[in-house]
């Protein structure tokens, strides 16, 4: 719509009480005027009052001049337009530019994710939006989880940069809100919410190792545990959840499709039903697709000319990694699990589990398994792992497998990774220096922890290598 109206369609209201007092003013000066020349003829003071009335007469006819000329072209009060509703200020464009502080001065904005509770009764979100409005904050999203009682509110929001936390907290406070939670967001959280949890069930479909991170995302920071029904050592731990799952506050426990439970716990934040529902339907969704890992593979050729294929691995590689285990020295064995080496085979089936990560295989072109490397979910951080059989070693395999999963790290939204070996391990050490990322080390008689700090931008060039199923 443009903002030029054309002469021909722009009708001036008509004004009918301004015809009513012009017909009474005619009215007025046809007695006045009939009552002077009676005055005229008869009276002794005739010319006098001839010549005041003339005066007057110019006097008035001046005086509507000037009043017409005025009110005809000046639109009303308050009406920039001139039809006589005055419209709304123009908005802002806030995508670009906000205000940088609560007194409409143009700055920068800031995304913010808020949750608060309010009373379930009408007019409780609009006394919420009106306190946000009046600090010039934009509502980007808006979701509503219901409870028993009242009703939480989650909100994306963009606010001035300038605006404190605590000032907005105590707005929201004075406007009914209750147990308010404020956290920063970033771009990835403009995504609508049943785009978002598609994407994640989407993942979550491809490969049995997303649920874990698709459980993190869906439920923001939280810490995850997979409880086996069985322990390492073979005896039953007796973890066990209803069908339904089980919701107490700030912790969920679904029932692991492979045996066991798992246990998600944000003491931050309760969790609300809604929340429950989506969790317990990825749960579902992954317990009815079964085991399941993207097939693809890489070839690579070593330096000496050998052709070894990179893959993805899961529990039904078993049986070859134990054979692998069988051809490795016992150091190779004390050096990859620190501890006593006829245990080592117990933890293969756990280690093979998407449930607590995801693993590498490296197999030869005969289709001998030579090498596994393993990305561990392990709560807040993340493990990274590798063996490589003896005849094996010193070829590059080890570095290969650590870049991509470190790689896979930084695409799963890591902020460090950590490798556990023994400071004799010299092959380890030297493959995490190789990652060029900024690393840390801890020893304690005689076991060595190197973290490396992982960049929130994509992964350097040696680092960005498309992920095995993902080309």
């Amino acid at each position: 719509m443009t903002d030029v109206t054309s002469a021909k369609t722009a009708r001036r209201p008509h004004h009918w009480r301004r015809d009513l007092i012009e017909l009474a003013a005619l009215f007025t000066a046809v007695v006045v005027a009939d009552t002077i020349a009676k005055t005229v003829v008869r009276g002794a003071d005739g010319p006098y009052m001839l010549v005041f009335s003339a005066i007057a007469l110019i006097a008035t006819a001046t005086f509507h001049t000037w009043w017409a000329r005025r009110h005809s072209h000046a639109p009303p009060a308050g009406d920039p337009g001139g039809s006589g509703s005055a419209p709304l200020p123009p908005a802002t464009d806030t995508s670009t530019e906000g205000d940088g502080d609560t007194s409409g001065g143009a700055g920068e904005t800031a995304l913010w994710r808020m949750r608060t509770t309010v009373r379930d009764a009408p007019g409780s979100l609009a006394a919420l939006c009106t306190a946000l409005a009046r600090h010039r904050v934009d509502i980007l999203t808006l979701q509503t989880h219901p409870l028993a009682k009242g009703t939480v509110d989650e909100f994306l929001l963009r606010a001035p940069a300038a605006l404190q936390v605590g000032e907005l907290t105590r707005e929201i406070a004075a406007a009914g809100g209750r147990n308010t939670w404020i956290e920063r967001a970033d771009a990835h959280d403009l995504v609508d919410t049943p785009t978002r949890l598609l994407g994640l069930a989407t993942r979550t479909a491809l490969d049995a190792a997303e649920l874990p991170l698709a459980l993190r995302q869906l439920l923001g920071r939280c810490r995850i545990h997979s409880l086996p029904a069985v322990s390492l050592t073979g005896r039953p731990t007796g973890e066990t959840a209803p069908v339904e799952g089980v919701l107490e506050e700030t912790v969920m426990r679904l029932r692991d499709p492979n045996g066991g439970v798992l246990t998600i716990e944000r003491p931050h934040l309760p969790f609300t039903p809604t929340e429950f529902a989506r969790a317990r339907a990825l749960v579902e969704l992954d317990a009815r697709l079964g085991p399941r890992i993207p097939r693809s593979q890489d070839v690579l050729t070593l330096p000496e000319g050998n052709e070894i294929t990179v893959r993805r691995a899961d529990q039904r590689d078993l049986a070859a990694a134990r054979a692998m285990h069988d051809r490795c020295s016992a150091r190779t064995l004390a050096l990859r699990y620190h501890g006593p080496v006829g245990d080592a085979d117990r933890y293969l089936d756990h280690l093979l589990s998407p449930r607590f990560g995801r693993t590498l295989a490296v197999q030869t072109t005969s289709g001998r398994l030579v090498a596994l490397g393993h990305l561990l979910w392990d709560g807040d951080e993340t493990e990274v792992a590798l063996m490589v059989e003896d005849d094996w070693q010193r070829r590059g395999i080890g570095a290969e497998l650590l870049g991509r999963l470190v790689a896979m790290a930084v695409e799963a939204g890591c902020a460090s990774v950590y490798a556990v070996t023994q400071s004799s391990n010299t092959g380890m050490v030297a493959a995490m220096r190789a990652l060029n990322l900024p690393l840390d080390y801890q020893i304690e008689e005689g076991t060595l922890v190197i973290t490396a700090r992982l960049a929130t931008k994509p992964a350097p060039a040696a680092l960005r290598r498309l992920q095995l199923g993902e080309r």
